[in-house]
């Protein structure tokens, strides 16, 4: 007996919405249209015309990316932090919707994040200038930019989203404007180091510092997702990106003597010497705490096969440990004698999904952990909105990250 057609096509769309049929990630292959169908989802092509419209809106469906957009995103694609007393938009802020919209499939606002950006940050001209990290309300009352400093995890957010956007939606428009944003980083945001070689600066400008006797940079490894580069590999292979791989981990490695990550370090160099050491931060200190969680997030996102995947998991293995032994994440470590202070925020525990994943947690801990991060967004975003309290805007931005790659809407490759 033939089930009704109605019934058939719940059937589906109950597969569809318990994950059982693949959604779209930015790294599927485009390269022709066929590829192209695939990568936006071939099966919807094939199904009857409601169906597929049933099916593919489902798959689509992003409701977290949803909430964000009602909470901290204007009309004209200005992302908003209520939290802070500028009322800031930032460019990491817009670059990281930018990811998440391309990984929504959210063209309209994806076009609206990048408007708005290039012509508050930039200046209105990608070409010309780096755009600025911080844009909100001045000490004189008025609008505009803050700190018209670069960002550089920003800009390497922007031109992978580019990138990206270019690729699937077709869109040579993006890819040119990509190449170019990169092309400024290599110049403007990458110095080459003594012992460390190309390395990613946090900014254009203010982390190379001068002593009577030596030259420190001050460097921060939260800024720098390795997916990211391996597309940038392809993108630009003229520039400089595996080497500033390499130089990471050198990083890495030499900043995590207990296996957790600092939010900023130091590398000091004496005059005349043809190498470093790394050393305490002189503004932040030994702490690992908001910026840190997010070298967790991306070394878990990186593919296992990565050449750096395993040093990076090596080097990050403290955090975990605290989980496994205690159940609970602290707010801030100290990176060298392995102190741990304060309860974390849940976004710490969403950031810290992909890691437990990639390091073949056992399952019950990393259930308890999505359980957390679950009820606490449940929590905050049935709150209604005031002028004095908003949802905190970096746990659900932490979240959109940790539960988006949970949830396989989006996964990377090796090569990015």
């Amino acid at each position: 007996m033939l089930k009704p057609r109605h019934s058939k096509r719940q059937e589906l769309l109950n597969l569809i919405r318990t994950r059982m049929l693949p959604t779209v990630r930015p790294s599927d292959s485009a390269r022709t249209p066929r590829h192209a169908l695939r990568a936006l989802g071939l099966w919807c092509a094939l199904l009857p015309g409601a169906m597929a419209q049933d099916a593919c809106s489902a798959a689509a469906a992003w409701p977290l990316w949803e909430q964000f957009t009602q909470r901290f995103m204007q009309d004209d694609g200005r992302v908003i932090d209520y939290t802070t007393a500028q009322q800031h938009s930032t460019s990491e802020g817009q670059s990281y919707a930018m990811f998440f919209a391309l990984v929504a499939r959210d063209r309209a606002r994806f076009d609206k994040l990048w408007a708005w950006s290039i012509t508050n940050l930039a200046g209105g001209d990608i070409g010309a200038r780096l755009p600025a990290w911080q844009w909100g309300r001045k000490a004189d009352g008025s609008w505009g930019v803050v700190d018209a400093n670069s960002a550089s995890d920003a800009n390497l957010w922007f031109a992978y989203a580019l990138a990206e956007a270019g690729r699937v939606w077709h869109e040579p428009r993006y890819t040119a404007q990509a190449r170019t944003l990169l092309a400024q980083v290599a110049v403007q945001e990458v110095a080459d180091l003594p012992g460390l070689g190309p390395t990613l600066l946090p900014a254009s400008k203010g982390f190379a510092l001068r002593g009577p006797d030596s030259r420190t940079w001050r460097l921060n490894p939260s800024y720098l997702p390795v997916p990211l580069l391996r597309a940038f590999e392809k993108i630009d292979p003229q520039g400089p990106w595996k080497a500033v791989g390499t130089s990471f981990q050198r990083v890495l490695e030499g900043t995590t003597p207990k296996g957790f990550a600092a939010d900023w370090v130091a590398y000091q160099v004496p005059e005349g010497a043809t190498r470093g050491a790394f050393v305490t931060d002189s503004e932040k200190g030994d702490i690992g705490s908001y910026d840190a969680i997010r070298t967790y997030l991306w070394a878990g996102m990186t593919p296992r096969n990565d050449p750096l995947a395993a040093p990076m998991m090596k080097s990050l293995r403290g955090l975990e440990a605290i989980l496994a032994r205690t159940g609970a994440l602290p707010e801030s470590v100290n990176t060298a004698s392995g102190e741990a202070k304060g309860a974390a925020p849940f976004g710490f525990y969403a950031a810290m999904l992909p890691y437990l994943e990639t390091a073949a947690a056992p399952g019950p801990r990393v259930q308890a952990q999505r359980q957390r991060v679950e009820q606490e967004l449940a929590r905050v975003l049935a709150e209604r909105a005031t002028a004095t309290q908003q949802p905190p805007y970096y746990d659900i931005v932490l979240s959109l990250f940790g539960m988006g790659w949970a949830d396989r809407r989006y996964r990377f490759t090796r090569t990015g």
